[in-house]
């Protein structure tokens, strides 16, 4: 499997969440020192808190996705390595995130890393365990999975947008979608998800099994990579 990455975009973000993270502590060391030390600018003390946990959340992003190794683009690489050479997976050099095409099709790859226990029940994601960090991280929104089906949805439509441009839309193949959790210390059930929603390291067999299923003629392959690249 050939791998294609924005490197430029990935240092840029990583760059940009750790100044942002550095800023987040001094807003907030300022905002707790004027709040001990200047009781009357209280509306500035609380004006920082607020900046400060601002920067917070936006370093917490950036960083987990473009600073800290394994980021979620190695971490997909390892997961479909061994993939033959028909197979392609761009990393932010596309409308989506993750994309995979080869003879299995074109997917949408979506990483997530929360661990703990994570199902899909009555339409509805629900995560359970992890420790407290985990609940702390779910509490401020850097680990919920949200509603995967309507960021998937706009996902694919903006790809579709931007293929179209480049080729007859009778041309292009059904375009897939696939929920990837890349932590090591989740437990996932999730047989009812529309949406395939798999462990890592289960995902190299799953590709494969589906080009078995419905192998996409070369020439059609070769026209989408020669509009993506």
């Amino acid at each position: 499997m050939k791998s294609i990455k924005n490197e430029k975009l990935i240092k840029r973000n990583a760059t940009i969440g750790n100044w942002t993270s550095l800023s987040a502590l001094v807003v907030l060391g300022l905002g707790m020192y004027i709040s001990f030390t200047r009781s009357e600018l209280f509306v500035y003390s609380l004006v920082a808190l607020v900046l400060g946990f601002t920067l917070t959340q936006v370093g917490m992003y950036m960083g987990s996705r473009f600073g800290r190794s394994p980021r979620p683009d190695e971490k997909l690489d390892a997961g479909f390595k061994g993939l033959q050479n028909e197979f392609v997976m761009y990393h932010y050099t596309t409308p989506v995130s993750h994309l995979l095409v080869g003879p299995a099709g074109v997917w949408v790859v979506m990483p997530y890393n929360q661990r703990g226990q994570i199902e899909f029940k009555k339409n509805r994601w629900r995560i359970s365990g992890g420790g407290f960090l985990q609940s702390y991280m779910r509490i401020f929104g850097q680990e919920g999975i949200g509603r995967p089906d309507y960021e998937i949805e706009n996902e694919i439509r903006g790809l579709k947008k931007h293929l179209v441009k480049h080729m007859d839309e009778s041309e292009i193949p059904e375009i897939n979608a696939l929920m990837v959790f890349t932590n090591e210390n989740v437990e996932l059930d999730a047989d009812d998800s529309p949406i395939p929603a798999l462990k890592l390291k289960q995902v190299k067999e799953f590709i494969r099994q589906k080009a078995k299923e419905k192998k996409v003629p070369a020439e059609t392959i070769n026209k989408l990579k020669s509009v993506l690249e």
